[in-house]
């Protein structure tokens, strides 16, 4: 039953991490995942010297509270005209830095394992389970993010042909009158929650890899959204039970496994795509040397 629990777990986390991914991808912002996973740390750390508790849902509180102060800090350096990736590099390195001194200088109050924080240990799922009034209702990880996968399929659902639109052409969804920053905040309050909600449980480095790499194997194997979005999920759910049983049988981390799994078949479809791929690539250059140059 535990390898049920964690193969169900990383699925999860695949699929409402690889919905947005597509999205991220398309507005060339897929680091912001990283960001936002490392800028939370003071949230968490300032959630827990306010509370006194490791409640989780004060500690995540605390969290979602800072991902979208991520994300707004983010928002405001590119306004004021800095470039998109030294903005994510300095707002999340920074936040990131309060957090490990806030940790450090308050080490003899605060219970916190910053190893955890960051790569999780998604084995452990099986032993934190809910209860509710007096009944085993499985992992509370499960629960967590199947609400989280839920959130994002009911917004992905009610807004599609506005975030669709935003992501290929911003300039356009703002002429027929898309609110294109509130939907831009509304992606971002997505990612946040979907990363806040992950990595208590299977930790930064899953989440950040689940956001990136399958969504990025899908975009090179369709040129429709609505493909891309459920090659995605297709693509998470098998790297997580792929890697692990990877993990199981050479006996390593299961995250790092699920990730391997990840980039090995994004390895596969940047050679064999039949779109995009190297091989298709060097077959059209190769029909094109042999196509006749018109006589004048």
């Amino acid at each position: 039953m535990g390898d049920f629990w964690i193969i169900l777990t990383g699925s999860l986390v695949a699929a409402s991490c690889g919905i947005l991914g597509c999205f991220l991808i398309l507005r060339k912002m897929a680091l912001i995942g990283d960001a936002i996973s490392h800028s939370v740390l003071p949230g968490i750390a300032i959630a827990y010297l306010i509370s006194g508790s490791r409640d989780s849902f004060l500690m995540l509180l605390g969290a979602a509270v800072f991902g979208l102060i991520t994300v707004f800090l983010i928002q405001l350096l590119q306004r004021g005209g800095l470039q998109g990736d030294a903005s994510i590099g300095i707002v999340f390195t920074a936040l990131f830095a309060i957090g490990v001194i806030l940790i450090s200088r308050n080490a003899s109050n605060i219970d916190l394992d910053l190893d955890c924080v960051l790569f999780g240990e998604i084995a452990y799922v099986q032993w934190d389970t809910l209860i509710l009034n007096g009944y085993d209702m499985g992992p509370a990880a499960v629960w967590m993010l199947g609400g989280t996968l839920l959130v994002v399929l009911a917004a992905v659902g009610l807004f599609y042909k506005q975030f669709k639109l935003c992501a290929f052409d911003p300039a356009l969804a703002a002429a027929v009158g898309i609110p294109v920053a509130l939907f831009h905040y509304l992606l971002m309050g997505l990612v946040s929650l979907s990363t806040v909600a992950s990595f208590e449980s299977v930790g930064a480095i899953l989440v950040v890899g689940m956001l990136i790499v399958p969504a990025s194997t899908a975009y090179l194997l369709t040129d429709r959204l609505s493909t891309m979005l459920v090659y995605s999920v297709i693509l998470g759910v098998l790297c997580s039970a792929g890697g692990y049983y990877a993990a199981k049988w050479i006996d390593t981390s299961i995250a790092g496994s699920m990730i391997t799994v990840a980039g090995i078949l994004f390895l596969l479809a940047f050679i064999f795509s039949p779109l995009h791929g190297l091989v298709a690539r060097f077959a059209k250059r190769r029909r094109l040397k042999r196509v006749p140059m018109p006589l004048n």
